[in-house]
């Protein structure tokens, strides 16, 4: 599979430095912008990272440390990004999984589709939905989901909530198991994470842990 078009000038530059490739104004993300950054795609806004190829090392990380599902389970993403997390799947670790995708900027799923699907061998269905509505309303259930919502660098208060996980709990198979994205970076982001993971997460996934992937905590439970 190939990508899109780039140039082999623009690719040999990315390695002294960003190539922006592409900029958008997003439906929920006022600033939307694609780079090329060491021969890899990044999405990002203002302040955060959403995707970057394999070096989106937060999964890539956690992926290394958990057992992963086997090929042909069933994967709800929450929160596509530039389709970093199949990409890392697929490319890394040989899993190509029955992937369901919620986004809610359609500006993103466009990206995405430009940028990674091309590259891609698995096919992935993407549900433009707010996520907050969707996994009230989903009646079916995975082996693996894995939560990566943020607007900007701040998550969704729904899925800080007690409800919210318990939904979330509700959509696994038994033996499913759920990774949720938090940001550690600082003093702030580590006391509201800290306060998250000992309360409201550990209360609902009685048995989960955190993984320390350098700047961020994966939350890892199951079902």
């Amino acid at each position: 599979m190939t990508g899109p078009k780039v140039h082999w000038w623009q690719r040999l530059l990315s390695f002294v430095m960003e190539v922006p490739l592409q900029n958008v104004e997003g439906e929920y993300n006022p600033y939307l912008q694609v780079s090329l950054v060491r021969n890899r795609f990044q999405l990002s806004t203002q302040n955060a990272i959403y995707s970057f190829d394999d070096l989106y090392l937060n999964f890539s990380r956690a992926f290394e440390k958990v057992d992963l599902p086997p090929n042909d389970a069933s994967l709800l993403l929450l929160g596509l990004g530039l389709g970093s997390i199949p990409f890392i799947l697929e490319n890394k670790f040989d899993r190509k999984y029955q992937i369901t995708a919620v986004e809610f900027d359609e500006a993103v799923i466009s990206l995405a589709t430009t940028f990674t699907f091309p590259r891609l061998i698995q096919k992935i269905q993407v549900i433009h939905a707010d996520a907050e509505i969707y996994v009230q309303m989903d009646r079916k259930h995975y082996d693996f989901l894995i939560v990566d919502l943020f607007l900007d660098d701040v998550i969704p208060p729904y899925f800080e909530s007690n409800e919210g996980l318990r939904n979330l709990k509700k959509l696994l198979n038994p033996g499913g198991m759920i990774l949720i994205n938090r940001l550690y970076r600082n003093a702030s982001d580590r006391q509201k994470t800290g306060n998250f993971y000992n309360g409201t997460f550990l209360s609902v996934f009685h048995n989960g842990y955190h993984l320390d992937v350098d700047g961020n905590w994966i939350l890892v439970g199951k079902g």
